[in-house]
């Protein structure tokens, strides 16, 4: 595995981790109401906001004024579902509506308030805000959730200062908080300091839950202590059995499978598929997923039948899953089949599997059907299909054929000036590797001057330009002048390619 690629799934395993501990937090602070009602007309406009214009607050004036009544849960129920939405910066601004509004917030909101502004608006900004709580809101779901701001940032110093302060208030002795301190361990790579705070959790007669079995697995696993992942694996078999859920289960598989030991891993998974809930989509999806790991056509194909067969409906992203699993097993019959299953059903055209299509055209050169795909499915999608445009640009970039690469961008642009364009990670660094070591400055000049052009790609514009042009070993003095003028913030690789190319202007500054 390449060293990117390596550092990829790191950070992607410690999202997944500091996901898991805010959404055990949140849990932990959340306020349950029996009244079902949801305004859902108000839910819309507020989630509709991206695309209609106008702000949170002037929306939620307009909708009191018009003599419409609005009360906190309804209101908590929104934010849910804009959390839901993936519109956490939303959440907050109605958040913040409630609280000019004087409504009474609980210090579980306090703590839910706080979990935002460390998402939306950065630590610093969440610091502020825990400062600022009167005295009486200053609680254990305040203090917790300042305390999984920290751990999940890697802010060690911090995170251990606060969780002292609170053992002297009496406020750190649940499960939740050994478990974001266990996630602090992860993050900041002292794996040894997780096996003894399991022991601390012991002899304090605080409670395992399955989150906290699966980070001890954890730090056993990242050190490649198989015989480590197993005594914990038995021990949750032991202890509470029903703790041992299927989630358990895969991460003992993932590290048999990491280890290269496919026998254990194969009987792991019989295992985890007899535990597993039939009616969680998410254990099919992941033992799909596993079987792919292992190259096992004929179980991904049979789990496949027996997801449709357990469900009424299959939903998108189960096919999607499916695309994907196809797509690494090379098998592009198979998902051409898939592929056409769930066009023929879809009432929704979802241009994610359509590119997962076509990537794997793109893969394998087959790139008369990728564009056959691209044509049709242009027509379909409900926006200009930008992402799959991505895969053409890149696609042409790696082979050379900067003619046919600039025909999509300069497409890719045009539209970009009516649609916001935000590539995807992998689209930005492959423009970036084309020009690791690579002195082509025409071709950088050819899609620097498209690139500009476009708000969220000023910086990769002047990353590759920079990057060409110290490949080829030239030097232009003005490029600092411009970039500054487009109001591009220089990070430390800017600056060290500006040290190279534009060496009379860092020696004056």
């Amino acid at each position: 595995m390449s060293a990117s690629r390596l550092v990829a799934t790191k950070l992607s395993q410690l999202r997944s981790l500091c996901t898991a501990a805010a959404a055990e937090a949140a849990a932990a602070v959340a306020e349950v109401t029996s009244e079902p009602r949801k305004p859902m007309q108000l839910f819309q406009k507020l989630a509709a906001l991206g695309a209609t214009g106008g702000s949170i607050s002037s929306t939620l004036n307009e909708h009191i004024m018009e003599g419409n009544e609005v009360n906190k849960n309804d209101l908590l129920r929104i934010v849910h579902g804009l959390l839901k939405n993936r519109r956490p910066d939303y959440a907050l601004q109605v958040m913040e509506w409630m609280e000019n509004r004087k409504m009474n917030f609980s210090s579980a909101n306090n703590a839910f308030c706080l979990d935002l502004i460390s998402k939306v608006k950065g630590v610093a900004e969440a610091e502020n805000y825990f400062q600022n709580l009167p005295a009486s809101a200053k609680t254990k779901f305040t203090y917790t959730a300042l305390l999984c701001c920290y751990c999940n940032n890697g802010m060690e110093e911090k995170a251990l200062s606060l969780f002292k302060e609170m053992e002297e208030l009496n406020l750190a002795h649940s499960t939740l908080h050994y478990n974001n301190l266990m996630v602090l361990y992860l993050i900041v790579g002292k794996l040894e300091k997780i096996p003894s705070l399991v022991e601390e959790m012991k002899q304090r007669n605080i409670s395992l839950n399955t989150f906290s079995y699966k980070l001890w697995m954890q730090s056993y696993a990242r050190q490649g202590d198989t015989e480590g992942v197993e005594r914990v694996y038995h021990e949750t078999l032991e202890n509470n059995g029903a703790l041992c859920d299927w989630t358990v289960c895969s991460n003992l598989v993932a590290h048999y499978i990491k280890a290269g030991l496919d026998e254990k891993a194969r009987s792991a998974l019989k295992k985890l598929e007899s535990v597993m809930d039939s009616s969680n989509r998410e254990a099919f999806h992941y033992l799909m997923t596993m079987y792919t790991n292992l190259s096992n056509a004929t179980e991904v194909y049979r789990l496949w039948h027996s997801l449709k067969t357990a469900f009424q409906i299959t939903t998108h992203t189960s096919y999607r899953m499916m695309l994907s699993c196809l797509r690494r097993l090379k098998d592009l019959e198979g998902m051409k089949r898939v592929f056409d299953e769930w066009e023929s059903k879809c009432t929704l055209y979802d241009h994610r599997l359509v590119r997962t299509v076509i990537y794997a055209y793109l893969e394998h050169d087959r790139l008369e059907e990728a564009e056959d795909l691209f044509k049709e499915a242009s027509k379909k999608v409900s926006k200009p299909f930008l992402k799959g445009m991505e895969l053409f640009i890149i696609y042409f970039l790696k082979r050379g054929q900067v003619d046919r690469c600039v025909e999509f961008l300069e497409a890719a642009v045009a539209i970009s000036k009516n649609e916001t364009w935000i590539p995807h990670l992998s689209t930005i660094a492959g423009f970036l590797t084309h020009f690791d070591g690579n002195g082509d400055v025409e071709t950088a000049h050819k899609l620097f001057s498209l690139l500009k052009e476009v708000d969220n790609l000023k910086a990769t514009a002047y990353h590759l330009l920079l990057k060409a042009y110290a490949a080829a070993g030239k030097t232009d003095p003005g490029l600092l002048g411009m970039l500054e003028e487009d109001g591009v913030k220089i990070n430390d690789e800017l600056e060290e390619l500006l040290q190279e190319v534009c060496p009379l202007q860092q020696s004056s500054n």
